[in-house]
């Protein structure tokens, strides 16, 4: 853990420069909008240690799968987020030398995040080689009000020297990313310009022929005049920029206003794009720093309107969420159908930016609980647009018949993950898929989405379940061979209980699913059937008999669902019996020694008990959370909030609140040691699930909402909001009781700690 950020309620401060946290610094000060977004890096010269990061919504490179001894049914690329032009260049030269801090003495350096607004600010006092004294304030965002729009203010207060300065303002194309091969490069030069006021790069991405327009002016004033000073413009391979000399006046601030335009051909018609870019610029620079800015605090205040979750007595527990609230909203918006979350969002490249399990399995909670239902609508719509293409990716890997495998990574629906244990064998993903439908539904009511599109992709998956499944003659069952299941330090097992489990419960659901829309709809039951080839009754009765014999491991002496076959060959020697020294265990031990010990990454077998929590009782839970949790070691972000929510169920409120401060703290504390490399995003909509379902008891339960709160001890209060069809629900609870408020929609019955009230 590395605890220098300060706590405050609604910033993140840094507060002193060092340049050993600077990499996990530019991940956790991170900026987005949704269309597009940037690692917190400086915007002048730095030569020491930095991950340089841009990024546009969408934009990706399809690089080649390399591997040793290539296997039938590989994905032939893996899909990565590009590092895309960057629009924040500010370079200063005085006299002879850069303002670059790795040069510079630097005193008084401040880094803050204000998240109620979504600035960036930075400011600190560097001297010279020289002598020189500059004083900088620097303040940027993407904007929330045009996805397509940046600002910056960087002033520039010289404390003991009056000289000219050298500011040179560019859009730089000439990026690499960091996990490219051979140092390649992903962008070619279509077009660019320089001249006065402009400096613009319209660059493709090789392959997908992605075109993204970047385009930046400015303006300088000092004194309350505008400077003009001496320009030039300037323009090399992928690269333009506007070169301005301006006088430096000793105790007197210079402010440069730069603004930028990022238009991608996701968007704009290709040959449109430089034309539309530089409208829209102009139209930014009119507005002017100001009205952009306040523009952009308006959509921050209606976003914290919705999602704010407020903890009274717990300044760090409440800066954790809100962070965590705050880079879920700046990378997802919900109003593109196309886009879908990556786990490194806007702040990182690892993962290669794509989509995982994580968005149905996390992240659609969050939004059904705090966006209107269209946003987790267009969620469910992503994957089946990508159902075709999760067939295919089936039959790839020999299955038939329409059954559909969903990758475990994605761009546009082709699996393009790079290892193969995860590629072929965690196909509890398909598990997910399926969930996020029933749980959209359960929670919104919108039954009407089986019949559109929720019953085509059930009955995919379903039919893939039903393959991928073996009959067992020893056993007399069915078992589920050669996978990997949630904890990825066990590959290649036989019978993973939460896959095993999750193929059943989907097969079972699906069949509800027929039964209803045969009934709602039968025009487009009957064209669903002719459709899809569907022999109703040959392959139900084959799920139901899958289901009736499936092999489900249990041990019960101890009372435990087994992980899978042979967990308990294992030598069981808890997590805390460790040494420090061998954490995190995948940047200490061999892949062989993991493999071999009984350590879990994540949540596996309480991963399905979470899901399905309402068909085990408490001591069915309780025992296997004693069982698992002290053989885990939580070394994916992902596994925190399962046991938050698991926890307090079961009345352990000091490890949920222990889990709860991972889980929201996950990244500003670095627990795992690797948020230089980008935030953990997708498992951040799991710090909301863990006060609004762990403490908050939230479950939805015959069309009505549920709640069974308690507070930990170390809160006085904490309240959420809730959006649930059509009604607004505020909840707040204190060492006195719980207080519910409607806050919008008509009066609506809820069940609190088991009886029905009407708010």
């Amino acid at each position: 853990m590395k605890q220098y950020l300060k706590k405050h309620e609604w910033q993140i401060i840094e507060q002193g420069f060092d340049p050993h946290y600077n990499r996990i610094s530019e991940s956790i000060f991170s900026l987005g909008n949704g269309r597009m977004g940037q690692r917190a890096n400086f915007e002048e010269k730095y030569s020491g240690d930095t991950h340089q990061g841009t990024y546009v919504a969408g934009v990706y490179y399809p690089d080649k799968t390399r591997v040793g001894w290539w296997k039938n049914g590989y994905p032939e690329y893996f899909a990565k987020v590009l590092n895309a032009p960057s629009w924040i260049g500010i370079q200063i030269k005085i006299g002879k030398h850069d303002l670059d801090l790795k040069q510079c003495k630097v005193a008084g350096f401040k880094r803050v995040l204000d998240m109620k607004q979504g600035l960036l600010q930075r400011s600190f006092v560097a001297t010279l080689p020289d002598g020189k004294k500059v004083k900088i304030e620097a303040s940027r965002f993407c904007s929330m009000a045009d996805g397509e729009v940046g600002a910056i203010r960087y002033s520039i207060t010289p404390e003991n020297f009056s000289a000219n300065a050298v500011i040179t303002l560019s859009v730089d194309a000439d990026v690499v990313n960091k996990d490219s091969n051979y140092d390649e490069k992903f962008w070619t030069e279509v077009a660019k310009e320089a001249k006065a006021g402009l400096a613009l790069v319209t660059a493709e991405t090789k392959k997908t022929q992605f075109h993204v327009t970047t385009a930046i002016t400015y303006s300088i004033r000092s004194a309350g005049k505008t400077v003009k000073g001496k320009s030039k413009a300037n323009k090399k391979e992928k690269y333009a920029d506007n070169v301005v000399t301006i006088p430096l006046k000793k105790g007197v601030e210079t402010i440069i206003y730069k603004y930028a335009a990022v238009l991608s051909s996701e968007n704009h018609p290709k040959k449109k794009l430089a034309d539309n870019a530089k409208k829209k610029l102009k139209a930014a620079a009119t507005a002017g720093y100001d009205q952009l800015f306040a523009a952009h605090v308006a959509v921050w205040t209606e976003i914290w309107k919705k999602c704010d979750v407020t903890i009274e007595g717990d300044i760090a527990a409440q800066q954790g969420i809100r962070f965590n609230i705050f880079q879920l909203m700046q990378t997802y918006t919900g109003e593109d159908q196309r886009l879908n979350i990556g786990p490194k969002g806007f702040t990182g490249e690892k993962y290669g930016g794509s989509t995982y399990w994580d968005t149905e399995a996390y992240c659609l909670p969050f939004y059904l609980g705090t966006s209107d239902p269209k946003v987790g609508r267009n969620l469910l719509i992503y994957r089946h647009k990508h159902l075709k293409r999760a067939i295919e990716n089936a039959q790839k890997l020999g299955f038939t018949n329409g059954a559909a495998l969903y990758p475990m990574v994605t761009m546009n629906g082709e699996e393009c993950h790079n290892e193969w244990e995860i590629t072929f064998e965690e196909i509890h993903r398909n598990g997910a898929i399926a969930f996020a439908i029933y749980d959209y539904i359960r929670y919104t009511g919108d039954e009407k989405y089986l019949s559109e599109f929720g019953l085509e992709v059930l009955l995919g998956i379903s039919r893939f379940w039903s393959q991928r499944i073996t009959f067992s003659e020893a056993k007399q069952k069915y078992v589920m061979l050669g996978v990997t299941g949630p904890n990825e330090y066990e590959n290649n097992v036989n019978n993973n209980w939460y896959t095993s489990y999750i193929a059943c419960w989907t097969m079972e659901y699906t069949q509800q699913a027929l039964d209803f829309v045969r009934k709602d709809d039968p025009t487009k039951f009957n064209k669903l059937v002719a459709s899809t080839k569907f022999n109703e009754k040959e392959e139900t009765t084959r799920w139901g008999d899958i289901r009736k014999r499936m092999y489900l491991g249990e041990d019960k002496k101890l009372g435990v669902y087994l992980q899978q076959d042979g967990f308990l060959d294992k030598e069981l020697v808890p997590v805390s019996q460790l040494r420090p020294q061998d954490r995190p265990l995948n940047q200490k031990w061999s892949w062989d020694r993991i493999l071999r010990s009984c350590y879990i990454k994540q949540a596996d077998v309480l991963q399905g008990l979470y899901l399905f929590d309402d068909r085990f009782d408490n001591a069915t839970i309780q025992r296997n959370f004693d069982f698992y949790e002290p053989l885990t070691v939580h070394e994916s972000s992902l596994s925190p909030c399962v046991h938050v929510i698991l926890a307090s169920k079961i009345g352990y409120k000091e490890k949920a609140y222990e889990m709860y401060l991972r889980t929201s703290r996950l990244d500003l504390d670095d627990y795992n040691n690797d948020t230089e490399d980008g935030c953990h995003i997708t498992s951040m909509a799991g710090t909301w699930m863990s006060v609004v379902k762990g403490f908050g008891g939230m479950r939805v339960k015959d069309g009505k909402l549920h709640f069974n709160p308690f507070i930990p001890d170390q809160w006085k209060s904490y309240s959420f909001r809730i959006e649930f069809r059509g009604h607004v629900i505020k909840v707040k609870v204190s060492k006195q009781g719980v207080e519910t408020i409607r806050e919008s929609g008509e009066p609506v019955q809820l069940v609190l700690n088991g009886s029905t009230i009407t708010v």
